[in-house]
């Protein structure tokens, strides 16, 4: 754990000092997010975190990873970049949603051409749920960046989960990447936490999703059956996936189109209804991604049978939840 461990605390220092930086740039370049009817805070606040933390990342992989040799990384390190700089340029001017779905396949493709990709049925079909994978994974963290601290601190407990399992399986090169992006999380998530000082905005959401999504598909577990390990990566991205699942059942009952209409539809904002607290909500969420990831590690182990009880409590309590905040509490 030791090159893990020296790797989160270089990204963390890193963040810690360059999110400040961020935070400048925006505010001379007037990078803001303004307030608005379906948004939360009511003062302009500067975005661009994101680069903050992609800097941080990448300064901690330089001067400490020496990976880039490897042609997988490579294109890890095109295709999140790809994302970020698209997520950048909607930060600044504002993009559709397809223009930036357009950049996030293509970053998919990427990564595939340089051999990362879903390795199960043997043919095209690995492709296509490398594909949905990866860019669901995406857009799912720039949906959770709702409300302080929640993109950020969720992106940081699966990045630990993603290094413990790396570690368990002796991954070097995928624990390093997922170190690296749980300690530029953590020094970012200072400035982040309710009263957030600054934003990442889709700088840094794009950049995160896509980046935990190819982790989670470069993850092996040789002491374990494919037939029982495949639920990993689900569980350990458990909330990003339930908060889209939610949202996008919500705006088509509505009639809304899912990837471009916002609202206060998620899972945080019927938290934070519920608990009187926005505080409370992010909390609850990331004791929810704690408790599923510690399942996840469970899984790395189990056989068959308790996988599947696993996996079926999970998908109850989730489609549980979902019936929960979306229909007996009446929706939003």
């Amino acid at each position: 754990m030791t090159p893990f461990i020296l790797m989160a605390a270089s990204a963390l220092i890193f963040a810690i000092g360059g999110t400040p930086v961020a935070r400048w740039v925006a505010l001379r370049l007037g990078v803001l997010d303004q307030p608005a009817s379906r948004k939360i805070h009511v003062s302009p606040v500067p975005l661009l975190g994101g680069a903050a933390i992609y800097g941080a990342f990448i300064l901690a992989l330089i001067f400490f990873g020496d990976l880039f040799y490897v042609n997988e990384v490579v294109s890890i390190f095109i295709g999140a970049t790809l994302c970020s700089l698209v997520g950048a340029l909607d930060d600044r001017r504002g993009l559709g949603s397809y223009p930036k779905l357009a950049v996030q396949v293509l970053a998919a493709g990427i990564l595939i051409f340089g051999g990362v990709q879903v390795r199960i049925f043997g043919h095209w079909l690995d492709i296509v749920i490398t594909l949905i994978w990866v860019v669901g994974i995406t857009n799912a963290f720039n949906l959770l960046d709702n409300m302080d601290g929640l993109s950020a601190g969720i992106a940081m407990i699966a990045a630990v989960f993603f290094t413990l399992l790396a570690a368990m399986s002796d991954q070097y090169l995928v624990g390093i990447m997922a170190a690296a992006l749980a300690g530029a999380c953590a020094g970012f998530l200072i400035y982040n936490w309710n009263p957030a000082h600054i934003f990442m905005g889709d700088t840094g959401s794009l950049f995160i999703g896509f980046l935990l999504a190819a982790v989670a598909i470069k993850l092996r577990f040789p002491s374990n059956s494919v037939t029982v390990t495949w639920m990993i990566p689900l569980l350990v991205l458990g909330v990003p996936i339930f908060d889209t699942t939610l949202v996008f059942i919500s705006r088509l009952r509505k009639g809304l189109n899912p990837l471009t209409a916002e609202g206060k539809d998620h899972v945080s904002h019927r938290l934070a209804r519920l608990t009187g607290s926005r505080r409370e909500a992010v909390l609850i969420c990331y004791l929810i991604a704690g408790a599923i990831g510690l399942g996840a590690i469970f899984l790395t182990q189990a056989v068959l049978t308790e996988a599947m009880g696993i996996g079926l409590g999970v998908s109850l309590l989730a489609a549980s939840g979902l019936w929960w905040l979306e229909f007996r509490k009446g929706g939003v």
